[in-house]
């Protein structure tokens, strides 16, 4: 998210990315082990009380993959939000995932930099596989609670989808604008690029886009 925050920064915005309980240890078993659907909910409510005890008022949210269920979730709880939406997120979880997939080849990746090998790399894996289902199910069930209050929403929302995700469905960006009237929502599919739009080969046309999306929210406040 550095990349777009950055350059949101670099039009006066002002950006906070925290980071989710589990993630960015060097561990990825932290993330099953530390993390839960509830405590990501509890950092994105932490992350909008720090903004506003600093005085920012007008205040938008955007999350990638995962953390679009929690920008959504905080749209609807959290009216105070001029707008905000998703990047390449499963709101609506269905379809294909490469989720479970994925998660075990990121673990094997950091844990060969990390120089852990062999037998003690294949035992940490198997934790991993042991615990993971139960957390995607979690989610899962986040997600749908979530979607199913999408009409309460009332906020302007971004909605980026690639239509060439490896990830998760490419579809996942249609279905969740076909939830919303389509004048409250800003949908943009980006022809040929994956899963991680904000540093792939659409990443220059996101900025522009959440940019022109931001622009008139903020100048009506």
């Amino acid at each position: 998210m550095r990349l777009l925050a950055r350059k949101l920064q670099s039009k006066q915005y002002t950006v906070l990315a925290p980071i989710f309980t589990g993630h960015a240890t060097g561990d990825p078993a932290d993330i099953l082990r530390d993390g839960s659907p509830q405590q990501w909910w509890q950092d994105t409510r932490d992350a909008i009380a720090f903004l506003r005890e600093r005085g920012y008022q007008q205040i938008a949210i955007f999350g990638l993959s995962l953390g679009g269920l929690f920008a959504t979730r905080a749209l609807l709880e959290d009216p105070q939000l001029v707008g905000g939406g998703t990047i390449a997120s499963p709101v609506i979880f269905r379809g294909q995932t490469r989720v479970p997939t994925a998660f075990i080849e990121m673990a094997r990746a950091t844990y060969r930099a990390e120089h852990i090998v062999g037998a003690e790399q294949d035992h940490k894996v198997a934790w991993l596989q042991a615990h993971l289902t139960a957390q995607l199910t979690a989610i899962q069930a986040f997600a749908d609670t979530t979607a199913t209050h999408l009409r309460d929403i009332h906020q302007p929302v971004f909605i980026a989808q690639g239509d060439a995700d490896q990830m998760i469905d490419p579809r996942s960006g249609q279905w969740l604008a076909a939830a919303y009237p389509a004048d409250q929502i800003d949908y943009h599919n980006y022809a040929g690029a994956g899963h991680v739009l904000t540093v792939n080969s659409a990443h220059h046309a996101l900025e522009a886009d959440i940019l022109a999306f931001l622009h008139p929210i903020f100048e009506k406040q």
